[in-house]
């Protein structure tokens, strides 16, 4: 199958600086359902960083929710590349300037799909070794990479930095305050609704993208995702649907599709971040005591607290360094290498 071909902008426009230790590319691949995909590639420089055989070990990034590759993905990708992995940042299908229509859904299979995607293209390509292939998911695709992780046995490693579950966070509400049969059902209703609204008009309603200022009384977490995605920190003018944000039904599948069912399966090394005072924490700790529940495999599993973060610090760092870089590292020079 060949690859369709995508719009792709060519000049660096990423949030953060170009590195000189990298080699940067773009790249296309696609996924099972014929959805061309587009990604960053970060190579290192360094030839010493090369196996012996001449390879490079390679790491798969995407997220968060809502982001483009130009983004948290890309600055994990190209920082993990400094670090001797070859890696790469993709836009999940249907958003960024990879394939797939309409706009701005998202699915838990196909955005599953997307990462197991990403490894097919990494193994094929001659300066992978693809027995060491590692991912990597942020915020909403921390799920999604955990997900991937126990489906696809050619994962090596998987880190999930400050996760949300899509699933359960759409079919539940934060902090499950809407886990009951009548906050569903008026969900529900108003997305199909919704479905047949824009049936009729031909067009996909969008639910809109974050605000540019804060809204009297909005939680912290909301503060924070605003002062990452609205400001120069790391606004990017494809992210967030292209400042439509999501359709209004562009999540509606997550309801009725849990992800995550077999985590205690993953034989693969698992490593999960979050920090001390994200909203979204309760995802992290639930989804590891779920993940080592009743599992052989618990030996390489590690869940690793950032004392202080909010989710987004996560994203970029924040204003205190706050990304474990020499964690990351380390946790995929061990299991990548084993």
């Amino acid at each position: 199958m060949e690859n369709a071909t995508l719009k792709l902008v060519r000049e660096w426009d990423k949030t953060f600086p170009k590195s000189d230790k990298t080699e940067h590319r773009k790249v296309t691949f696609h996924n099972r359902y014929g959805i061309t995909l587009a990604a960053d590639m970060y190579i290192p420089v360094d030839e010493s960083m090369r196996g012996s055989d001449g390879r490079f070990p390679a790491i798969a990034v995407s997220g968060p929710f809502g982001a483009v590759k130009e983004q948290a993905s890309g600055l994990y990708a190209q920082t993990m590349a400094e670090r001797g992995f070859l890696s790469i940042a993709f836009d999940p299908s249907y958003t960024g300037e990879s394939g797939g229509e309409p706009r701005n859904v998202a699915s838990p299979d196909i955005n599953t799909e997307d990462f197991q995607a990403a490894v097919d293209f990494l193994s094929v390509q001659d300066n992978v070794d693809p027995e060491r292939i590692g991912i990597i998911g942020i915020c909403g695709f921390g799920g999604m990479a955990l997900n991937a992780a126990s489906l696809d046995t050619r994962i090596k490693a998987t880190v999930t930095s400050t996760m949300y579950n899509m699933s359960r966070v759409n079919a539940n509400g934060y902090y499950d305050a809407d886990d009951n049969e009548e906050a569903r059902n008026a969900a529900k209703t108003a997305m199909n609704a919704q479905r047949t609204a824009d049936y009729r008009s031909g067009e996909y309603a969008p639910a809109g993208a974050l605000p540019d200022e804060y809204p009297e009384g909005a939680p912290q977490f909301l503060i924070d995702y605003i002062d990452y995605y609205r400001r120069p920190r790391g606004f990017h003018p494809r992210s967030q649907g292209e400042g439509k944000g999501w359709n209004v039904t562009g999540c509606m599948s997550f309801i009725n599709q849990p992800i995550c069912n077999y985590t205690n399966e993953i034989r693969s090394a698992v490593l999960m971040i979050h920090g001390e005072k994200a909203h979204s924490l309760y995802f992290s700790l639930d989804e590891y005591k779920k993940m080592t529940a009743d599992s052989k495999y618990t030996g390489n599993k590690e869940l690793l607290i950032i004392p202080g973060a909010v989710h987004t610090d996560l994203y970029d760092g924040g204003n205190n360094n706050y990304i474990p870089w020499d964690k990351l590292e380390s946790f995929f020079n061990k299991y990548l290498n084993a």
